[in-house]
C-alpha cells in the first residue's frame, strides 16, 4: 500500500508532466503563465510546478480542503469544502474566473486538477443560490448517487464547471489531471471545467429522477434543468465547441498508476501478481465477494507457487443507512472477513482509499486475515455480519487494531485493495 501511494505522489507526477517536451514547449511560448491547483493534491501540485516550470509564472493560486504550507512566493491559498461546496468555495471560483478573463489571447493557464476538485471550486449558475447547489449535493450523495450521474447535475448548475472556465478566457487552458475517476474521464475529473462536456441538461433532469425524484431537490433547481432540457437555456460547450479550440488535458495519474506501484512491490517480495484490468466499481460488500472470488480462483490455478497477490483499483460506493461509522473501504474490508477461509490459512487483505481518508473517518481504509473472525470472537466484538448491517464497520476494525491510517496523502486516485495468498 505505501508503494502504491509513492506511485501516486502528485508533486512528483507533476514534475514528470512538465518535462514532458511539448509540455514545456508550450509553457516557453507563452506570454505568461497562471497556475491554479485545485482538489486534495492541490499543495504539492502546485509547490512541483512552481518549482519545476521553466518560465516565470504570473498568478499562483491553490484551492484545498484543509490550510496549506510551504507554498511558493506569492501563491494565494483558497480552503473550500468537500464534499459539499460552501461559500469559500464560491470566492475561489470568482478568483479563478476573475484570472482567466483578464489573461490575453497569447497567456496560458495552467490547471492542476486532483479528487475533490468539483466541491472545492464551485460557483452557482445565473438563478441559482450556493443554498441550492448545497441541497442538490447533498441529496444525491445520500442517494448514493454515481460520480458521472454528480457531475452532470454539478455542471449544468455551475457557473465554471463543464468548460465553462476555458470558455470565460481567449487564452490557452492545459489541465494536467490526477484522475479520480473511473475510467479518466477528463470532462469528469474536477466536473471538467476547461474540457467541453459530453452530458446534457437531460441527463441532469434524469440523475434526479434516478436519485430520489424531483420533489426532493430545489424547485429552482429542477426549474433550471427543465427549461435547459427544453432548449430555453445555453448548453454547456460540447466538443468542436470553438471557445475551447486552444484547451488541452491529459491525465497524469490515476489508480492504474497506483496499482502500478504495488505490483512493483509485491514481486519484488516474491510474489506472483495478477492485477485485475477492469476497475473495482459497485457496492462495495459486493466488489469484496468478487475480489475473494477472483482470487481463489487464480491461487487454486498456481497451486505450485507459495505466493500469490491479486491486486485491483477503482471506486466502490455504498448507499448507507442508519447511523454506523465506516467508509466504502472499510466496508469492503470487513466484507472480506468470513470469506478469506476460501483462499487458505495464510492470507491477509487490505482496501485503502489513496487520499488517506475513508468516508467520514480518520482511517484511509482496513485490513483483515486469516485471524480476524477469530480475534472478534474472542475480544467478543460481534459478528462482521452484524457490523455490516449497520454500515458501522470502523468500530469493528477500531476495536481490533485493524484500520490503516496514513492521514491525508495529499493525492486521490480511488481505491486500491490487495490479497495477499501465503504458503
Amino acid at each position: 500500500m505505501r508503494a502504491a501511494l509513492a506511485a501516486v505522489d502528485a508533486g512528483r507526477l507533476v514534475r514528470q508532466a512538465l518535462a514532458a517536451r511539448d509540455v514545456d514547449r508550450k509553457l516557453r511560448a507563452a506570454a505568461a503563465v497562471d497556475v491554479v491547483a485545485a482538489g486534495k493534491g492541490a499543495a504539492g501540485m502546485l509547490s512541483a510546478c512552481a518549482a519545476a516550470a521553466p518560465v516565470p509564472l504570473r498568478h499562483v493560486i491553490g484551492i484545498g480542503g484543509a490550510p496549506a504550507r510551504g507554498l511558493p512566493a506569492g501563491a494565494r491559498w483558497h480552503t473550500g469544502a468537500h464534499p459539499v461546496p460552501d461559500e469559500r468555495s464560491v470566492s475561489a471560483a470568482r478568483d479563478v474566473l476573475q484570472i482567466a478573463a483578464a489573461a490575453g489571447e497569447r497567456d496560458l493557464l495552467v490547471l492542476l486538477l486532483s479528487g475533490g476538485a468539483s466541491s472545492l471550486m464551485a460557483l452557482a449558475a445565473d438563478g441559482l443560490t450556493l443554498a441550492d447547489k448545497q441541497q442538490a449535493s447533498q441529496q444525491l450523495l445520500q442517494q448514493g448517487a454515481e460520480i458521472h450521474d454528480l457531475n452532470a447535475v454539478r455542471k449544468h448548475l455551475s457557473a465554471i464547471k463543464g468548460g465553462r472556465l476555458a470558455a470565460a478566457t481567449v487564452g490557452s487552458t492545459l489541465t494536467l489531471a490526477l484522475s479520480d475517476v473511473v475510467g479518466d474521464d477528463l470532462s469528469a475529473i474536477g466536473s471538467g471545467p476547461a474540457v467541453a462536456d459530453g452530458t446534457t441538461f437531460g441527463a441532469a433532469l434524469a440523475a434526479l429522477d434516478r436519485y430520489g425524484g424531483r420533489d426532493r431537490y430545489p424547485a429552482s433547481v429542477v426549474a433550471r434543468l427543465v427549461q435547459g432540457a427544453a432548449g430555453a437555456i445555453a448548453e454547456t460547450p460540447k466538443p468542436g465547441d470553438a471557445r475551447l479550440a486552444r484547451s488541452e488535458a491529459r491525465v497524469i495519474g490515476g489508480w492504474r498508476t497506483a496499482v502500478e506501484g504495488a505490483r512493483a512491490a509485491a514481486a519484488a517480495l516474491g510474489y506472483a501478481v495478477h492485477v485485475v484490468e477492469e476497475p473495482v466499481i459497485g457496492e462495495a460488500r459486493v466488489a469484496a465477494h468478487e475480489l475473494v472470488d477472483l482470487a481463489s480462483k487464480m491461487a487454486r490455478g498456481r497451486a505450485g507457487l507459495s505466493l500469490f497477490c491479486t491486486l485491483a483499483g477503482g471506486e466502490t460506493t455504498v448507499r448507507a443507512t442508519g447511523s454506523g461509522k465506516g467508509g466504502r473501504n472499510q466496508e469492503c474490508a470487513l466484507a472480506m472477513a468470513r470469506e478469506l477461509d476460501a483462499l487458505g490459512s495464510a492470507v491477509v487483505a487490505a482496501s485503502v482509499g489513496t487520499d488517506g481518508v475513508d468516508g467520514p473517518t480518520d482511517a484511509a481504509g482496513a485490513m483483515v486475515d486469516s485471524t480476524t473472525l477469530a480475534r472478534a470472537e474472542a475480544a467478543d466484538i460481534g459478528p462482521p455480519e452484524r457490523y455490516l448491517e449497520e454500515h458501522n464497520s470502523y468500530v469493528f476494525f477500531d476495536e481490533l487494531g485493524d484500520l490503516i491510517r496514513t492521514g491525508p496523502t495529499g493525492t486521490n486516485v480511488g481505491d486500491v485493495h490487495v490479497i495477499l495468498v501465503g504458503a
